[in-house]
């Protein structure tokens, strides 16, 4: 299990370090290489992405591509998003240390886990039992305690713990939902994949400002469908056909 601080948020996993270094090598050269050497620059996630082992979110056949900057299946037709996405939807987030998040689309739990070492509290929904079950005991054995998954519908939100100051959505919606904005805080930011179910969307971060909702393009990236209502058999007999290679890969300029 991984210590944690005084708020109860993990940091890292000793079994994994370099006793020599208190380091681990492939998680440094992953964020180095692929965060850094791409630009991402906050202090918080650079930390964050370096404290949390993210081959403990995957299946051990997974494990040896773990810190390789891609995604890959983690079981119910469903992917882990590659480390650059992750860190990016969390440096645009512009998370503060009181920070409550929403997460939606827990998948493995791994973004939750940056989320929750960076920010206060993190509430994480996923409509797929098995995935929302596997990520809580994965997190919990870590030792993430500040953050709470939950089993339900994402596009709805979590209306009884809102309002969050941040809002990260892990699948591609055709609009921006009502139901999210309206769940943000004054001043509360949104990420989110905006566009068709199939081929390039937009990473869109929304920052309620009063009443209004100010909007900026971040890059092009491929996610899942964001999908109302819990998951069904239906689901997993087509995600061969919904998720095609690159899900969470952003478009790198030419």
């Amino acid at each position: 299990m991984g210590t944690t601080d005084d708020r109860g948020r993990a940091r890292g996993d000793a079994d994994d370090l370099d006793p020599a270094t208190g380091d681990d090598p492939a998680r440094r050269r992953m964020v180095e290489h692929d965060l850094v050497g791409r630009g991402i620059t906050d202090p918080a996630v650079l930390d964050a992405m370096r404290s949390v082992p993210r081959h403990r979110f995957v299946g051990a056949g997974q494990a040896a591509a773990a810190y390789d900057d891609r995604p890959l299946p983690i079981g119910d037709g469903q992917t882990i998003s590659q480390p650059y996405v992750v860190a990016l939807t969390a440096e645009s987030l512009a998370l503060r240390p009181a920070d409550r998040v929403l997460d939606v689309g827990t998948g493995s739990g791994y973004a939750a886990a940056v989320l929750g070492t960076i920010a206060a509290e993190v509430w994480s929904i996923e409509r797929h039992r098995g995935l929302a079950e596997r990520a809580a005991a994965t997190l919990a054995d870590l030792g993430y305690s500040n953050v709470h998954v939950v089993t339900g519908d994402g596009t709805a939100g979590l209306v009884a713990h809102a309002p969050f100051d941040a809002i990260a959505v892990a699948a591609a919606s055709k609009t921006i939902p009502t139901a999210l904005t309206d769940q943000l805080a004054e001043g509360g930011r949104l990420v989110i994949p905006v566009g068709p179910s199939r081929g390039t969307q937009r990473l869109v971060l929304v920052r309620r400002d009063g009443d209004a909702l100010v909007e900026r393009h971040i890059t092009d990236v491929r996610f899942v469908p964001l999908v109302e209502g819990p998951a069904t058999s239906r689901d997993e007999a087509d995600a061969g056909e919904q998720r095609p290679d690159g899900v969470g890969e952003p478009r790198r300029p030419e």
